[in-house]
């Protein structure tokens, strides 16, 4: 048989040690806090994509929209390079929005748009009534009236003619007849000492147009309702 108080010896050494709780517990908790960290990193991360990433549409239905293809300016007639036509979520489709570019070309935009905009009915000016035979000799010009209440009174497509004071008998000089109107800014851009700001927009045959923008430079203007 071994010697018992020998093996006693040799086992005093090991009992004598002193545990070392703290410090393993210690890195317990510095491991356990470090996994809480990664995790709550990764689960934070995981939210704000979720937060600005759409929801995916992979499965949901899609229909044709015409979006503009470069940037366009307002009061400026479209034309077929300004559109393309793409496929969207129905999701995502805007109320009234257009499907196919041949309702938008040759209109125009009531304000300017960013590449790639889907492009809906309220953001078209309403169709003017074409007033002149060339079919394309045609400007866009505009004019603040002398009376801005008159502005308020009209419409999209509406024909007007254009007259101005003179120094002669009669006092008055028409410059343009039969002008349509192709759109009417907001109010609220009066400056001081003007009651309305507004812009009226009329399309005429090109050398009416010039006339009525050098005039209305040097002279009140104003409209008769046809």
């Amino acid at each position: 048989m071994p010697d018992i108080a020998r093996v006693l010896r040799s086992l005093v050494p090991w009992l004598s040690r002193r545990p070392r709780p703290r410090r393993h517990i210690g890195r317990g908790i510095l491991t356990a806090t470090g996994v809480r960290r990664v995790l709550a990193v990764l689960l934070m991360a995981a939210a704000a994509v979720l937060a600005v990433r759409p929801a995916s549409s992979a499965g949901e239905p899609r229909s044709p929209a015409v979006v503009t293809s470069r940037d366009v300016a307002p009061w400026r007639k479209l034309e077929p390079p300004d559109l393309r036509v793409v496929r969207l979520p129905r999701s995502a489709l805007p109320d009234g929005v257009l499907t196919r570019p041949e309702a938008a070309v040759g209109r125009m935009l009531s304000g300017p748009a960013r590449r790639g905009e889907p492009l809906t009915d309220a953001r078209l000016v309403s169709p003017v009534q074409s007033t002149t035979s060339g079919a394309g000799d045609t400007a866009t010009v505009p004019i603040r009236l002398a009376d801005g209440a008159v502005a308020a009174l009209l419409r999209p497509g509406a024909l007007v003619d254009v007259v101005t004071v003179t120094d002669s008998e009669e006092g008055v000089r028409t410059l343009a007849s039969g002008a349509s109107v192709v759109a009417v800014t907001e109010s609220g851009d009066a400056g001081p000492g003007e009651h309305d700001a507004r812009l009226v927009l009329l399309e005429l045959p090109t050398a009416r147009a010039n006339r009525v923008a050098a005039v209305s430079l040097s002279r009140p203007v104003t409209v008769t309702l046809r």
